[in-house]
């Protein structure tokens, strides 16, 4: 039998300095993708006027928004789970040339129907990028030492939020809309070249078996969720015929999709999964969470700009506070994680913070100081920061590694959902409360075909002006305070949550045991 000596010291260093270069080009990669795609889905809107100037299709405008948020949902459980069945280089490979082809067609757009395309496309890899990218820091980091890099993650989320608008807003301004779209490219490529470097390439799994009628109900399933959401009582009455076919279609391909799941050797989001307690209490929560966060970042500005008079560019920073808390604490959560190993009770004491936040915006008014108004907004975002790092973290802790892709994308899919439903149960709630107090004025609306704008505002007496700003306010506090019950609700079902260990140490591919 042969043997040969024992690698020196030296030879041992060389290869955990490698190791070490290894995963920090890792994460890099990680945080360059989740960068270029947050901005794709944020920049776009403060050019939706600009946009909608030069292409016309006032009625389509909200599909710009839609479209994306439409695809990511769709795109983040397929390509999750195309990363573990295939390895993460591939498939974020693949999803940044999806991601760049829709960048592509947005940009020479002659039409807003061929936009609306595009943007799907973009949102169809942007999602599942997301996902797959923040999966692809559980390849190289053992469960423990996972909190502070999801965290930074996080961080990167809330500060492409904030750049995003702002970024989008000067591009339009200065060098025409079509920019916000060209500037992906040298992004995107730079990333691929990042992420091509860092990632090792691995075998997929010997012939692995797609699941293309899972992935496809999936798909149908995740869509009518979102559109009824998303066009109920706007765009579709919730008694419309169009309506009803939704709720058909989503009953019948949540139906097949379940039937299609449990007969699957390789199902697309495996139904054993909700089996595993912190599986289920983590996107419970993130449900909540985004709910009560995307349902009042849409008013924020709003308010800021018709109820305090701020101008529509800087009414947007009034969310910086916001992302400055949600950063900060995502990534002291991510730090707590890997010095205790333990995570059960922040979300536990987030949440509650974030009902705090919500509970202080659902009693602002015309009156109140901006700086009040600041100082509710950032607590806020200090209570849903933790939420971000801990789901993550716990879900990757308490799936198969086989199953981290999926896993991870499901914290983004259902937070997605909640979004999309508390932004159109939020706007509705609003829209009914501010009839109601203008009917009591005896105003119908406000300005030509009752568009809410500061201009219209200005256009009332004073007496008048002041009553309408006031009636605003007043609608604005049942979502608040809705939000702050989210908040309550989600604290609850995070106490369900039990603290599984962290380990220090990379596992092997195995099943985890069942909760």
């Amino acid at each position: 039998m042969t043997t040969y000596p024992a690698p020196t010291d030296d030879l041992q260093a060389e290869d955990n300095r490698a190791d070490k270069m290894r995963v920090r080009l890792a994460i890099l990669a990680a945080a360059s993708v989740l960068f270029v795609t947050s901005l794709g889905q944020t920049s776009v809107t403060p050019a939706l006027p600009i946009i909608v100037g030069q292409l016309g299709g006032l009625d389509r405008i909200t599909w710009v928004v839609t479209a994306y948020l439409l695809a990511a949902t769709v795109g983040a459980p397929v390509l999750g789970k195309m990363g573990d069945l295939f390895g993460r280089r591939a498939v974020l490979q693949a999803g940044i040339g999806v991601f760049l082809s829709g960048a592509l067609i947005c940009a020479l757009a002659p039409s807003m129907e061929v936009l609306v395309i595009g943007r799907f496309v973009q949102g169809l890899g942007g999602g599942g990028l997301i996902v797959v990218a923040m999966a692809s820091v559980a390849d190289v980091l053992p469960p423990r030492q996972r909190g502070p890099t999801q965290g930074a993650l996080g961080g990167v989320f809330g500060l492409s939020t904030v750049v995003g608008p702002l970024a989008g807003g000067f591009l339009a301004q200065h060098l025409g809309w079509r920019w916000i779209f060209w500037v992906n490219m040298p992004i995107g490529l730079l990333a691929l070249v990042v992420l091509s470097l860092s990632l090792a390439a691995r075998p997929p799994r010997a012939r692995p078996s797609i699941d293309y009628l899972g992935a496809v109900l999936l798909a149908v399933t995740l869509s009518c969720t979102v559109l009824i959401f998303s066009a109920g009582g706007v765009s579709l009455g919730w008694g419309s015929p169009g309506m009803a076919a939704l709720g058909a279609g989503l009953v019948l391909a949540l139906a097949g999709f379940i039937l299609t799941e449990r007969a699957a050797k390789e199902p697309i989001l495996p139904l054993t999964l909700f089996r595993l307690n912190n599986f289920v209490v983590a996107n419970l929560t993130g449900v909540m969470v985004g709910g009560a966060m995307f349902g009042t970042i849409t008013f924020i500005p709003m308010f800021m700009q018709v109820v305090k008079g701020v101008a529509p560019s800087p009414s947007g920073m009034f969310l910086t506070p916001m992302m400055l808390g949600l950063v900060g604490t995502s990534a002291l959560a991510g730090r707590f994680m890997a010095r205790t190993g333990r995570y059960r009770l922040l979300p536990v004491f987030s949440t509650l913070i974030l009902a705090l936040g919500m509970s202080g915006m659902a009693t602002v008014g015309p009156e109140t100081p901006n700086a009040l108004i600041v100082l509710f907004v950032f607590i806020a975002g200090v209570g849903i920061g933790p939420v971000m790092s801990v789901n993550v973290t716990a879900i990757q802790n308490a799936v198969p590694r086989e199953t981290v892709g999926v896993g991870t994308a499901s914290a983004n899919m259902f937070r997605l959902i909640g979004g999309a439903v508390g932004t159109s149960a939020f706007g509705a709630m609003f829209a009914t409360g501010l009839a109601a107090r203008l009917s009591a004025l005896g105003l119908e609306g406000i300005g030509d075909g009752g568009r809410l704008t500061g201009a219209a505002l200005a256009a009332l007496g004073p007496d008048q002006r002041d009553q309408v700003t006031a009636a605003i306010a007043e609608a604005l506090h049942p979502v608040f305070w809705c939000a702050a019950v989210l908040g309550l609700l989600a604290s609850a079902v995070a106490l369900l949550m039990r603290e599984r260990p962290l380990e220090d140490t990379l596992a092997p591919n195995r099943p985890a045991p069942a909760e």
